[in-house]
């Protein structure tokens, strides 16, 4: 595990991050502000707009090489070229939206999540939106799934899928009560694998709706916060309350790793890099880590 903080602006608050299609990773900042490092740990930030706190959450590498994110606060969609050049998207997106988590779609689309529904913006900024079925609700994580559609959570107990043309269906059978479903990833084996912040479980679903949790080997309140699969054919996930990184087999298999990392990093967000290894933020020690998957 390496742990890198040079470059990194004090109170930065590393959120998410992602794989860029220029061989980096890219992070977002809560004091608003985009990060980029390199595998070699060099950091660049880039500022977001004008907004002094925009709230920038998710972000996700697009279709047209191009990252994209979340501004939570600002209601905006943003997009970061990876020289840095940043535009900004609002047409279309209602106040209070509250967006968070953001995918790239097998349909060439950008797709994002916010309060009541699940929105899909095109690489040259065009928004729509989908409600049916989510008005009443908060979907918060996204991601593609292996068969086509976008899968996401919602805060509480609950798993959504939405196809391309927009038909939702929402998943609850297996999942344990006020589960707190954080994050979502497809994984290595054809599933979707989710966490369960409050629940303290991995939960694993089906393209059809199938669920299985898992707990055995998970540190009791450990905060699981993102999952992400691994190059190792494994998913990882972070373990924000107890300063862990875990990883689980596609059979349920949980091991977790704590070396290096400070009490009080609140390791957070999580994605594989280039270099074959996992990638972390850690938003209160204001770092971003890196473990290798062998």
């Amino acid at each position: 595990m390496t742990e890198f903080a040079n470059g990194i602006s004090a109170g930065a608050g590393p959120l998410q991050i992602a794989k860029g299609p220029d061989g980096n990773l890219w992070f977002t900042e809560s004091s608003g502000r985009i990060g980029r490092i390199s595998p070699g740990g060099a950091v660049t930030e880039f500022p977001v707009g004008t907004t002094p706190n925009p709230g920038l959450r998710g972000i996700t590498s697009g279709p047209d090489g191009n990252l994209w994110f979340t501004e939570m606060y600002a209601n905006r969609v943003g997009r970061i070229t990876p020289s840095g050049s940043v535009t900004e998207f609002s047409t279309g997106i209602p106040p209070s939206a509250a967006l968070d988590g953001i995918t790239s779609g097998a349909d060439g689309n950008i797709w994002f999540a916010e309060m009541g529904a699940i929105g899909r913006i095109t690489p040259s900024g065009v928004v729509t939106e989908f409600t049916n079925g989510l008005l009443h609700d908060q979907p918060n994580a996204i991601t593609a799934g292996p068969d086509g559609n976008l899968w996401f959570t919602e805060c509480g107990d609950m798993v959504g899928r939405i196809t391309p043309k927009g038909t939702v269906t929402q998943f609850t059978v297996g999942i344990s009560p006020n589960a707190g479903t954080a994050d979502i990833v497809a994984g290595p084996d054809g599933n979707l694998w989710f966490t369960e912040y409050c629940a303290n479980k991995i939960g694993r679903i089906t393209p059809t709706g199938v669920v299985t949790e898992f707990s055995t080997g998970i540190t009791p309140r450990a905060g699981l916060d993102d999952i992400a699969s691994g190059s190792d054919g494994n998913l990882w996930f972070t373990e924000g309350d107890a300063d862990k990184i875990g990883r689980i087999t596609p059979t349920g298999v949980v091991t977790e790793f704590s070396y290096a990392l400070p009490n009080g990093a609140r390791p957070f967000g999580i994605a594989p890099g280039p270099d074959g290894n996992m990638w972390f933020t850690e938003i209160a020690a204001n770092e971003i880590g890196s473990i290798t998957t062998q």
